[in-house]
Formats: structure tokens, C-alpha cells, sequence
């Protein structure tokens, strides 16, 4: 089990049963999934680069990515519908528990200038999302093989049912907030 799980186990149930007062053990939030996304406009162009962008998020989630395709045609973009122009992985179970902690512990702490994340990301049933403006903060990307910086979103989807049982949850996890 992994470090983050067992504290999910031990004491962040616990005191959200205390905190919100639930009456069912059932009730209590935990995290559902964690989905990471990679847009690469220039794949319409050059159709290395979306080979480049799987590798790295191959190498960041340790699991093969799902190439995504344009759903519209978009003239001035010189887009097709069902061109590849991005990736996108769903974690869930052990390898988003160790995600997560590799996120909180290594990645955030990574980012330059970083005071914490905005508080204000969540989606009104409990969701967190996050942008990361450059895949060279965690540690399994190779620095020297990096042709273009790229961003990811990072989707952290959890079953509370307000934001503010989200907020409570992924602080006690150790997201880093900023005040």
C-alpha cells in the first residue's frame, strides 16, 4: 500500500467523519480518479511531436496514454475533425495514490516562484483541477531529450458532493493551498 493510501486509511477518514459528521462510513469523500492531459496544437503540423508528448506523459503517469482527437473541424486552425491533437491518461487505484504523492511531495515544490495552488479550482461537486505550465517538474522527464516545454492539466476527481468537502480531503492529503 502506498504511503498516501495508508494515510487515507489511518487519518484523513477519520477526521473528515469528524469534521462533516457523517453517519455512513460510505459517506466519506475519497478520491476517484486523477486524469492528466496533454493539448499539442502543433500536431496538426508535425505529427512527431504528439510521439514526443506520449513518451513524457508515458514517463510522468506510468501508463500508456490515449492519443485524443478533434471532435470539429476548425478552418482556421487547419483542423480536421478526428485529427490526433493530444493525450490523456486516467489513473485510479494505487498508481493515483502514488501520483498524487509524487505531485504534492516533488512536482508543486518544483515550480518556480511557487506559494501554493489557487484555492478557487474546484467545480462546485468536489473536483480540483490544475494546470502545470512545463512537464520538467517531475522528476522521471528527462531534462536533455525535452524538445518543446509543454503543459498538462491535472483533473483530481474525488467523490464529495461540495467543494468544500473536496477542499477538506485533498488538503489533508497535503495540497499545498495558498493562503
Amino acid at each position: 500500500m502506498n504511503r498516501l493510501q495508508e494515510k487515507y486509511q489511518t487519518s484523513v477518514r477519520a477526521e473528515l467523519a469528524k469534521k462533516f459528521s457523517y453517519k455512513s462510513s460510505m459517506e466519506i469523500p475519497r478520491l476517484d480518479k486523477i486524469v492528466l492531459n496533454m493539448g499539442v496544437g502543433e500536431a496538426v503540423q508535425n505529427s512527431k511531436m504528439l510521439d514526443d508528448a506520449v513518451v513524457e506523459m508515458t514517463a510522468i503517469s506510468g501508463q500508456k496514454p490515449i492519443i485524443t482527437k478533434a471532435k470539429k473541424s476548425i478552418a482556421n486552425f487547419k483542423l480536421r475533425e478526428g485529427m490526433p491533437i493530444g493525450c490523456k491518461v486516467t489513473l485510479r487505484g494505487e498508481r493515483m495514490y502514488e501520483f498524487l504523492d509524487k505531485l504534492v511531495s516533488i512536482a508543486l515544490p518544483r515550480v518556480r516562484d511557487f506559494h501554493g495552488i489557487n484555492p478557487n479550482g474546484f467545480d462546485g461537486r468536489g473536483n480540483y483541477t490544475l494546470g502545470v505550465k512545463e512537464q520538467l517538474i517531475f522528476p522521471e522527464v528527462n531534462f536533455d531529450q525535452v524538445k518543446k516545454i509543454r503543459g498538462l492539466d491535472i483533473v483530481i476527481v474525488t467523490t464529495a458532493k461540495t467543494d468544500e468537502e473536496g477542499r477538506a480531503l485533498l488538503t489533508l492529503l497535503g495540497m499545498p493551498y495558498r493562503k
